[in-house]
């Protein structure tokens, strides 16, 4: 279980290594969610243990164990760490409702081989919203792990369309 806190008052909780540390098998990472929706990852690292996010320290869920993410900090730029994540096989998930006219992003999908899913429109404003986006196209990023890359599909609460497919 890693880490044990005592039974002491909120102000006073330490942490004490038990000596029966259990190990878990390791979750196979799938999703990178990006820093501009940490909010979204916060919450979907929670029931899901297949996604990580930018400065991600990992965790146990469903007797799982998600490593650390190899992108260590939120403000990392886009020519840093969509190459890691392209070269680990991950989906990414991203919100910029204006991705076609950022040149330099979508070169960066097309030369490293990337899978990107961008979450667009109005509606994908607040971590609620977002969240909403997400599952209601939750199937289809799934199957995004099945398809080669590169490719960029848009996400809205109503559509899910390829911007790039190669």
């Amino acid at each position: 279980m890693g880490d044990v806190l005592r039974n002491r008052p909120p102000g006073e909780l330490t942490a004490v290594q038990s000596r029966n540390a259990r190990q878990y098998p390791a979750a196979q990472v799938r999703f990178y969610v990006d820093a501009d929706l940490l909010g979204l990852a916060k919450i979907l690292v929670q029931v899901r243990n297949d996604v990580t996010f930018p400065g991600d320290q990992g965790g146990v869920l469903h007797k799982r164990q998600r490593p650390a993410c190899p992108i260590t900090a939120p403000a990392a730029k886009d020519p840093v760490w969509i190459p890691q994540v392209a070269a680990e096989g991950w989906v990414i998930i991203t919100r910029d409702s204006a991705i076609q006219g950022h040149s330099r992003e979508v070169g960066a999908v097309v030369e490293h081989g990337a899978r990107m899913v961008a979450l667009a429109g109005s509606a994908a404003r607040t971590k609620f919203e977002q969240l909403e986006v997400v599952m209601a196209n939750w199937r289809r990023i799934e199957q995004c792990c099945e398809k080669p890359g590169p490719f960029i599909y848009v996400a809205t609460r109503t559509s899910f369309r390829p911007l790039l497919e190669q």
